[in-house]
């Protein structure tokens, strides 16, 4: 549950919003500063600024100066288990206009009627979800360009030259994407703060309409498909490889007792 206090700010005050895919998982506990929501963990930091953790990797940084901003990360290091080596960012800037309602233009500033924690909760939530997918779409698409020469191929060919242990890194690759993005982070959920605060639904819908997050876990959950197809096709084929070698030895030992049975009725012929 969310405090009621607001951030300070003014009409017409615009703050930046940066949401950073830092790692696979953030460790939330033992934070000792003043929270102003438990799940995800929203603090304070410095004079006015805001930071939202959520435990699968991201922070949203609201309102925070340069060195504030480089200060808390440092800070937050220890904390990150499976650092990225290259961090997802994404920023948006928000305004407090103060009108009866809350309004997101496309490309433009996200305009609030105030700067509650409670509203910079959904944006936090809806930023920290977009920075994940755009991750999780990078994955996927190193994927992709590891098996589509492996599929152009077989196409071409009706075969593929690569090796079990080529085929095996093909299928772990596959394997590791798939696991890495499926349940890791609930997309399709609505952030807690809803149920106390169900008249910023319409807030998140805006929001969730711009950053195209129900659109780019679609397109994300059939790419998934594809890769465990993929996975799936190139066990089939180690299957087949393996049942083709058994077969041809069986005939090889078959063709060798034959061989062996010839031999000696030859031989007692001659005796």
């Amino acid at each position: 549950m969310t405090k009621p206090e607001f951030i300070p700010a003014e009409i017409g005050t615009r703050v930046t919003a940066h949401a950073l895919h830092v790692g696979d998982r953030i460790n939330t506990i033992g934070f000792e500063t003043e929270a102003l929501s438990a799940i995800p963990l929203a603090i304070r930091v410095g004079t006015g600024g805001v930071a939202v953790l959520f435990r699968y990797g991201v922070a949203v940084l609201i309102g925070l100066a340069p060195e504030e901003h480089s200060r808390f990360l440092e800070t937050l290091k220890p904390r990150i288990d499976g650092k990225l080596a290259r961090p997802e960012e994404e920023a948006a800037i928000l305004a407090f206009s103060g009108e009866a309602e809350d309004q997101v233009q496309s490309g433009g500033p996200i305009q609030l009627r105030d700067m509650s924690p409670a509203r910079l909760l959904v944006v936090a939530d809806v930023l920290a979800k977009s920075v994940v997918l755009a991750h999780d779409e990078r994955e996927v698409a190193k994927v992709f360009e590891i098996i589509e020469p492996f599929a152009k191929e077989l196409a071409d060919h009706g075969r593929t030259r690569r090796n079990r242990k080529g085929i095996m890194q093909l299928i772990g690759s596959a394997l590791l994407v798939q696991h890495r993005v499926s349940g890791r982070v609930a997309i399709g959920e609505k952030p807690d703060v809803l149920w106390d605060r169900p008249d910023l639904e319409r807030l998140y819908a805006r929001l969730e309409d711009e950053y195209e997050l129900k659109e780019r876990l679609d397109a994300l959950n059939r790419k998934l498909a594809v890769v465990a197809e993929t996975a799936n096709t190139l066990a089939d084929i180690i299957d087949t490889r393996r049942t083709l070698r058994l077969e041809l030895i069986i005939v090889g030992l078959i063709a060798f007792e034959v061989i062996i049975t010839i031999y000696q009725l030859y031989m007692g012929k001659d005796h």
